[in-house]
């Protein structure tokens, strides 16, 4: 069922794709997100189309005569830059973060590294293969460990090891996902989590789970997660890891809207464990918390992330028009 057109809406955002779904492992939450964001655009009067994304998406994007497209694919095909650099290529003002940024934060390993190099605290890690010294790479790390692929998100594939059998067990089984594999040192701690929309950085949220970990069962499916906003933390320490979250978000080159994952050790000290740069928008998804602690209802936060595709716009009419005056 769809609702009726918004005549300044069309006037505002013409025709809007939705593009969820998808091939990767995070295929299913894809879809939630997606159908959640599609119902909220219905609301609101925009003119939408649904697009569960398969091989032949650049085949069929013509043939819709989209004017922007909101990006609601989690993972490799949707979050990693290549869709991206896909609706680059056609001209299409796309939401959230650019190729390289997508790219860079879709891959733990160089983010992390990257990390390192601007100032940015971000646990100890070490790359994972068949040629790694398992008990040395447990030592150097504390001796307990999170494994994860570098291009995974919603938790797949991550595995906690504190001897070296398990750790080459948690390699084996991240391997199957992602060629690329890390291992980060376990931090024992408070696991905040931080919001931007637009330049805005949203209140910050703190998690509790009863799990070993926030995996993916308690993510998506548990009702004993626990999100606190506020967060709990005094005033200034909350400032301060907001800062902190804003400085790894814009310095992999993010921008429009996403979610950086922080965690605190037993000092207190924060350390960036990830910046994810299309965030879930199901029921159980933190993005639309924080937002409504900001004062956002869950339909005016989907425009507010359609709103940044006008920034990528404007970027390329900026370009076409240097074009244009170097070909003169």
């Amino acid at each position: 069922m769809t609702e009726t057109v918004n005549t300044s809406m069309q006037q505002k955002y013409g025709r809007v794709g939705v593009l969820y779904g998808g091939a990767s492992a995070e295929r299913d939450i894809s879809l939630l997100s997606g159908n959640s964001v599609i119902k909220s655009l219905r609301r609101s009067g925009v003119d939408v189309v649904p697009i569960d994304v398969s091989n032949d998406l650049l085949q069929r994007l013509p043939e819709h005569q989209l004017d922007r497209a909101l990006i609601m694919l989690h993972g490799p095909g949707g979050e990693d830059g290549s869709l991206q650099g896909a609706l680059q290529f056609y001209g299409l003002p796309y939401t959230g973060s650019g190729v390289f940024a997508s790219a860079l934060a879709m891959d733990k390993l160089h983010s992390k590294q990257f990390w390192q190099g601007v100032g940015v605290p971000t646990a100890k890690f070490a790359a994972l293969n068949e040629n790694t010294d398992w008990q040395q790479t447990l030592s150097d790390l504390g001796g307990v460990v999170m494994v994860k692929p570098s291009h995974e998100g919603s938790s797949l594939g991550m595995t906690r090891a504190d001897t070296p059998e398990a750790l080459e067990k948690a390699w084996k089984a991240a391997a199957q996902l992602d060629s690329s594999v890390i291992a980060e040192q376990w931090i024992t701690g408070a696991e905040y989590t931080v919001a931007m929309l637009g330049g805005e950085v949203l209140p910050a949220i703190k998690l509790e789970t009863d799990h070993a970990f926030y995996d993916y069962d308690a993510k998506y499916l548990a009702d004993d997660t626990r999100y606190l906003c506020p967060c709990g933390l005094p005033v200034e320490k909350e400032e301060a890891l907001r800062a902190l979250a804003r400085k790894a978000f814009e310095s992999l080159g993010c921008s429009g809207w996403g979610r950086v994952d922080v965690m605190t050790n037993a000092a207190g000290e924060f350390f960036v464990l990830e910046v994810n740069t299309v965030p879930g928008m199901t029921d159980h998804s933190l993005v639309p918390l924080a937002a409504a602690a900001a004062g956002y209802s869950f339909d005016a936060l989907v425009l507010k992330i359609l709103d940044t595709t006008f920034l990528r716009e404007q970027s390329a009419m900026h370009k076409s028009s240097l074009n244009t005056r170097a070909s003169v």
